[in-house]
């Protein structure tokens, strides 16, 4: 068996090759077929006006009123109708290949078959008027129905053998139409990715800047501030530990009206050291009347019974409450309080602090919507690049297509690069 050697050939030059080697097989076969589509257009042409003859012929003797020919000149030219409405419907296309080709063919078969059928059921009807009208009516469907004949015989005897390599120009088309559109999305792809650089760069540059301003200046002083606060609360919280529950059941007891002897505005108060009791506690004055009070009022309640606590408990808290009343044991930290949160309420409100917190939020929102259009162009060219795999894919197997066609056809291996 002889071994075929590869011929390597462009994609763009795949069509011009295929018409060198296919001219002497598809030319002849395609004039033959042009040839056929002509005559048959051309009997198809015959027989709608030959039947419009039998229309016109019908409809004068219709207009004629002779009763022993009227109803059948009536029925003559509902068949002319018919006739010349099947025939009109066929379509002949301008391009001409095996599918065209045979398509018409079928069509038109499709419709003689009709007409056959009302010629035999209608026109023994007719009889023995419009005799030489029907005898040349079905003198040019008979020449009609030959013509079909010779191009049907023609398609499955002759032009079957070159339909591959007929296919095989319209796959080269769309190979070259996928090739553009491959071009054309890799084009995209570079545009997409030539965006993204100075986006990203972006990004890193407002991080840098948002990263500056967190750890210099007044926003790190103001964290630095928080920190120290929140460990002057934790002094805090510690300090009032053992006060904690009896202030919860104090609070308790005054919402569910049980005596706890608290006014209004000291309830109030008591609801602030729970919640936060830094912020209390730096609203206080020298001494802290305000959690003194507070603190002397629980403690009776304490002693009262009227909060029920452990005996340990409540040894505890009387002990706590008596070293913040008498022996002023949050002095320290009051004074912690105030400062920290003077300086940070200053901080809060000075000019610096309002220029970094509008600078921060200005570069906040703009890497936002520089994340955004980034988000944006990476959905794009993921969308863009999955198009590029699937029109690659199809490329890759028009040319397999192609390479198998020529193959069989043409018995010679191309490979189409």
């Amino acid at each position: 068996m002889k071994i075929l050697s590869e011929i390597k050939i462009p994609s763009g030059e795949i069509e011009k090759w295929l018409e060198e080697q296919t001219r002497t097989i598809l030319t002849p076969v395609q004039t033959e077929a042009k040839q056929l589509r002509d005559e048959i257009n051309a009997t198809i042409q015959s027989e709608i006006e030959v039947s419009k003859m039998l229309l016109d012929n019908s409809t004068k003797e219709i207009e004629r009123r002779n009763m022993r020919v009227y109803n059948r000149a009536r029925a003559l030219s509902k068949l002319a109708h018919l006739f010349l409405e099947r025939l009109k419907k066929i379509v002949i296309s301008e391009q001409v290949t095996y599918e065209s080709l045979n398509r018409l063919a079928q069509e038109t078969h499709k419709v003689f078959i009709v007409i056959d059928i009302d010629i035999k059921n209608w026109f023994p009807r007719v009889s023995p008027f419009f005799i030489m009208d029907r005898r040349k009516f079905l003198t040019v469907h008979e020449k009609a129905k030959l013509t079909l004949g010779t191009a049907n015989e023609f398609l499955t005897k002759e032009y079957v053998k070159t339909k591959t390599l007929e296919e095989t120009f319209a796959i080269v088309k769309e190979l070259h139409s996928q090739e553009k559109q491959e071009e054309n999305l890799k084009a995209q792809l570079e545009n997409i990715k030539k965006e993204r650089i100075p986006l990203e760069q972006k990004i890193t540059e407002l991080e840098t800047q948002i990263s500056a301003l967190k750890k210099e200046g007044p926003i790190d002083q103001l964290k630095l501030l928080q920190n120290e606060a929140e460990i002057v609360n934790s002094e805090l919280r510690y300090a009032l530990r053992h006060l904690q529950k009896p202030f919860l059941k104090t609070q308790a007891l005054a919402h569910q009206g049980g005596g706890s002897s608290l006014t209004q505005d000291e309830l109030t108060q008591l609801n602030e050291y729970l919640e936060e009791p830094l912020g209390a506690l730096a609203k206080e004055q020298k001494g802290y009347p305000k959690l003194k009070e507070i603190t002397e009022k629980v403690t009776q309640l304490i002693e009262k019974d009227k909060i029920k606590l452990k005996p340990e408990k409540a040894k505890k808290a009387k002990q706590s409450a008596q070293e913040i009343v008498t022996r002023n044991s949050l002095d320290e930290i009051h004074q912690k309080t105030i400062g920290v949160l003077t300086r940070r309420d200053s901080l809060m409100s000075s000019e610096e602090m309002n220029k970094a917190l509008q600078d921060l939020a200005l570069f906040q929102e703009q890497q936002e919507q520089v994340r955004t259009r980034k988000t944006s162009a990476n959905a794009r060219e993921t969308e863009i690049e999955r198009a590029l795999a699937d029109t690659q894919e199809r490329t890759r197997n028009l040319r397999q297509t192609i390479e198998k066609n020529i193959a069989l056809s043409l018995n010679k291996k191309v490979h189409i690069n």
